[in-house]
């Protein structure tokens, strides 16, 4: 069966939908399909097996050029919300205050810069991670994006009256961020060259991450959903999403000892350790399943939804009986996710299946047959 990146498209995971603004959507509405929702996620939450369908409703205006404006953001956002109430799922959307994958790196003196119709860049990179540990740096709350995104977060809660779910920001592992920010040559040289180094940046960028994200809980309360940004989420889930996708250029035993010591600081200030990377980390999967207090891990699992996917092939020996919630991103037709599911499917897994169908119809029909197979 056809399973093909389309490169023609600006978001291989996105939906269209019309925007609505925040007068114009019935809160009461969305909190009550959210309510009834959340008791299916808390019933996995407390088994040791078995199935959530989230359909996921990614609006491509919000992840690119189109989070400068946060008033459309929250627009977008409102629509993709009304959208999905028409798909049969068990996990529910929720809004999300996205300015940017750079926003914590900021702190170190980078702006963003903005090239016409795209998401934000960071402006400039440190020649080493010496220069990096050796330069100024402030909270993210004090930097222009810092701030900014915060606004963004007080007026989606403003408008919708702190009654819709709401996560926090795109925070990155600090492996991400220092990626950003660092010569890549030297970046990874120094991994072999100055390891106390690396584990000195790792450590600063995790605690100002802490900062940065402890205002957020503050500010968004019993609203908060978690992992939050592109995992499912719900407010009855534990855990700090985080993307940590260069985790792919570092051999397995530079990874475990110089990244994940922060990364797990960070998740656990927060519930636990939520796991992302694009493209195909099965080659660490049992590292990755070995995370200390790990709550999910997530990967895209046909070519359709990314060009570099994860084969199925192992996975669900490594995550079965473990707790670990796999959080499987499938593009593509019902017939190629239902293969996908049985191949990912064991009795012992905690599995979550996010699809991308087009109509209600062809929805519903997946919804019931994962359910099926899962069992």
């Amino acid at each position: 069966m056809k399973d093909v990146f389309n490169g023609n498209l600006a978001d291989s995971q996105a939906t269209k939908v019309t925007a609505i603004k925040p007068e114009q959507f019935d809160i009461e509405r969305y909190a009550e399909y959210e309510a009834s929702l959340n008791e299916r996620c808390k019933a996995f939450t407390e088994s040791s097996s078995g199935v959530l369908v989230y359909r996921r409703m990614r609006v491509a205006e919000v992840f690119s050029s189109g989070c400068r404006d946060m008033q459309a953001s929250l627009a977008w956002q409102l629509g993709a919300l009304q959208e999905s109430m028409k798909f049969k799922a068990d996990v529910p959307n929720f809004l999300e205050p996205w300015y940017g994958l750079g926003v914590v790196a900021t702190a170190f003196g980078f702006p963003y810069v903005w090239a016409e119709g795209q998401a934000p860049a960071i402006e400039g990179k440190f020649a080493s991670t010496k220069e990096f540990l050796d330069a100024p740096y402030k909270a993210v709350r004090e930097t222009p994006e810092g701030r900014h995104n915060l606004e963004m977060l007080e007026y989606f809660l403003d408008k919708t009256k702190g009654r819709l779910p709401i996560s926090y920001c795109d925070l990155q592992s600090p492996l991400n961020n220092l990626s950003n920010i660092i010569d890549t040559c030297q970046f990874y040289l120094d991994f072999c060259l100055e390891p106390e180094q690396i584990l000195q940046a790792m450590d600063r960028v995790a605690d100002l991450t802490i900062d940065y994200t402890r205002i957020q809980q503050e500010m968004i309360g019993d609203a908060l959903v978690k992992p939050g940004h592109g995992f499912s989420s719900s407010r009855v889930f534990n855990g700090l999403g985080l993307s940590d996708d260069s985790m792919t250029m570092l051999s397995p035993d530079l990874y475990a000892d110089l990244c994940l010591p922060a990364m797990v600081k960070l998740g656990n200030a927060f519930g636990g350790t939520v796991f992302h990377s694009c493209g195909n980390w099965s080659g660490k999967k049992d590292l990755v399943a070995g995370i200390e207090n790990l709550r999910m891990a997530d990967g895209a699992f046909s070519l359709a939804t990314d060009p570099g996917a994860n084969p199925t092939e192992g996975y669900a020996d490594t995550f079965a009986n473990t707790g670990i919630v796999l959080n499987t991103r499938i593009v593509g037709s019902a017939e190629l996710v239902l293969q996908k599911v049985r191949e990912l499917w064991k009795p012992g897994m905690k599995l979550i299946v996010v699809t991308y169908c087009e109509t209600p119809a062809e929805q519903a029909m997946l919804y019931d047959k994962i359910h099926e197979i899962c069992q």
